[in-house]
């Protein structure tokens, strides 16, 4: 009895990560600086959802789970492995511009990618779920911030941002 519930729940949780694996592998992408960091990282929040996927209760849709256990996997993973991990931009995998029609356009983008760059690593993953369109409510259960700090987090964010990119 006990083989088949594990079969039924493996079979479930490769589902789960197969049609979630896009939330894995931007916040993998988010916080690591090469493709064989980014395999590892990868591989341990896979790990930790297994770990812990008996325990999920439905609270919260599949897909928030996976980005909170996903966030606080890398953000716990890079805190404790600051010589394997370095932090790297947002790059095209991540935010892509669809088109850059002039030169201008260019220059402008470059100048705001360089400056989500600077973000701290909560900044980071606030404005990646931002990004992705998520609620300040998913948002804020997603992050362990109440929806207002979200608001308030973001209104920050674009600002320093904003401030950055006119200045220089």
């Amino acid at each position: 009895m006990r083989d088949r519930k594990l079969v039924k729940n493996k079979s479930h949780f490769i589902d789960t990560i197969k049609n979630n694996s896009g939330i894995i592998h931007k916040a993998a992408s988010i916080y690591t600086s090469n493709p064989q960091d980014r395999e590892d990282l990868t591989q341990e929040i896979i790990y930790q959802l297994w770990k812990s996927f008996d325990s999920f209760k439905s609270y919260s849709s599949i897909s928030t789970w996976i980005y909170r256990v996903a966030m606080n996997v890398s953000i716990f993973y890079l805190k404790q492995s600051k010589k394997r991990f370095q932090t790297i931009p947002l790059n095209h995998e991540i935010v892509k511009v669809e088109s850059v029609d002039n030169n201008e356009d260019y220059h402008m983008w470059k100048k705001i990618h360089r400056q989500i760059n600077t973000l701290n690593l909560l900044e980071k993953g606030i404005l990646m779920l931002y990004l992705e369109h998520k609620s300040y409510a998913e948002i804020a259960e997603i992050t362990g911030i109440s929806e207002t700090n979200v608001g308030t987090k973001l209104m920050r964010i674009k600002a320093k941002i904003r401030k950055r990119v006119i200045k220089g």
